[in-house]
C-alpha cells in the first residue's frame, strides 16, 4: 500500500499545526488496529523531514513523490534524523519479541543528544506504545517531558486508556476511525492490485473497516475457515468428525496462519451465534464465548498443542447446535 486512504481531519490538523508554526512535540495516534495510523506516523515523518530539509514538496497532504531526495533516504533505511521503534525480531528467529524494550528506547539517545543532519527537525515513530514494556514507557517519558527543540513523536496505539496518564497528558492526541467504503476497497486494491473483485470484496467484508486487518485475511481461505465453523454451530458434531479434521488441517506447520486465525475468529463466531440467542439459552453462549476467549487468547502465548485447542474450541461451537441442545 503506498497511499493513506481516508483520515482527512487527522491530515488536516497536522499539517495544520505544521504550517502555524506550533507543531506540538507528540502526537498519540489512537484508534482501531489496521486502519492506517502507522502509515500515517511514517507519511507524517517523512513531509516533516522533506519539507524542513528541502527541495519544496508540492504533492499533496503527507505524499511524499518517490523522486524527493528524501524519500530516498527512508526507502533505503538511512535518513540520519528519523527512528523507528518496533518490536524486534527475535534472535533465531522469525518471531517478533513480545516488548518494546527499554534499550530500544534509550538507543534514542544517540539521536536526540545530537545535533540533527539535514534539517533542524528530527521525528521518532514509536508503532506501536502498547507494546512497550513498563521500563521502557518511563524512559519514553523522560523525553517526553523534556524533549528537544524541533523533536517531533509520532507514537501509535490501539488501546490508549491502557497508556500511563503521564504520557497521553504530554500528547496531542488524534483518533482514527474504520474507513468507510470506498476508502476500504482504494486501499484494498491498492495493496492488491491483482485481486479479483470478489476477493476484494470478501476481504473487506472481512476487515470491517480496517485494511490492515483484512490483509492478513488475504490467501488464508477464511471463507471455507468460516463454512466450518458455521457447520458445526448448525449441525453439531455427533461422530467427532467435524472436529478432528478441521484439527489436523490446523495443526499442520505451514498452517500456523490459518490456526491463529481461527483463534480469533472461533470466539466471533460463539458471540454471533450469542446475539441471536435469549433467556437461558443466552446465558450459555456468553458462558461458552467467555471460554473460548481465554483459551484461544493464551494458546499461542502458552504454547499449547494446536490440534487439542482446536477441537476444544470445535467442541464449544458444536455444543451450539440444535441438536445437542435439545438432547440436555
Amino acid at each position: 500500500m503506498t497511499h493513506l486512504y481516508g483520515h482527512a481531519a487527522a491530515v488536516d490538523a497536522f499539517l495544520s499545526a505544521r504550517a502555524s508554526g506550533r507543531l506540538h512535540h507528540a502526537w498519540l495516534l489512537a484508534g482501531p488496529q489496521g486502519v492506517g495510523k502507522a502509515r500515517f506516523a511514517d507519511m507524517a515523518a517523512r513531509r516533516l523531514l522533506a519539507e524542513a530539509a528541502g527541495p519544496p514538496v508540492l504533492a499533496p497532504g503527507l505524499e511524499l513523490p518517490g523522486d524527493h531526495p528524501i524519500a530516498h533516504l527512508f526507502e533505503a533505511g538511512s535518513h540520519p534524523d528519523f527512528a523507528r521503534l518496533e518490536r524486534l525480531v527475535r534472535d533465531r528467529s522469525d518471531q517478533l519479541a513480545r516488548n518494546i524494550s527499554v534499550d530500544q528506547v534509550r538507543g534514542l539517545q544517540r539521536l536526540l543528544s545530537t545535533t540533527p543532519s539535514l534539517s533542524e527537525w528530527r521525528a521518532i515513530v514509536v508503532d506501536s506504545i502498547d507494546d512497550m514494556e513498563r521500563s521502557a514507557a518511563n524512559a519514553l517519558l523522560k523525553n517526553l517531558e523534556e524533549p528537544p527543540a524541533n523533536t517531533v513523536f509520532l507514537l501509535v496505539s490501539h488501546a490508549p486508556g491502557r497508556l500511563l496518564p503521564t504520557i497521553r497528558s504530554r500528547c496531542r492526541l488524534l483518533r482514527f476511525g474504520r474507513l468507510d467504503d470506498a476508502d476500504m476497497t482504494a486501499a484494498l486494491r491498492d495493496a492488491m492490485p491483482e485481486a479479483d473483485a470478489a476477493e476484494i470484496a470478501s476481504l473487506a467484508a472481512l476487515g470491517a473497516g480496517a485494511p490492515g486487518s483484512a490483509l492478513r485475511f488475504a490467501g488464508l481461505d477464511i471463507e471455507a475457515l468460516d463454512q466450518a465453523m458455521a457447520a458445526l454451530v448448525t449441525e453439531g458434531d455427533p461422530l467427532n468428525q467435524r472436529r478432528a479434521a478441521l484439527a489436523r488441517q490446523l495443526a499442520l506447520k505451514a498452517a500456523q496462519p490459518r490456526y491463529e486465525m481461527f483463534l480469533e475468529r472461533a470466539p466471533s463466531a460463539i458471540a454471533e451465534e450469542a446475539r441471536r440467542r435469549s433467556g437461558a439459552a443466552l446465558a450459555e453462549a456468553i458462558a461458552l464465548w467467555e471460554k473460548a476467549r481465554a483459551l484461544a487468547g493464551s494458546a499461542v502465548r502458552l504454547s499449547l498443542d494446536p490440534q487439542t485447542t482446536v477441537f476444544e474450541l470445535g467442541s464449544m461451537l458444536a455444543a451450539l447446535a440444535p441438536q445437542t441442545q435439545a438432547s440436555r
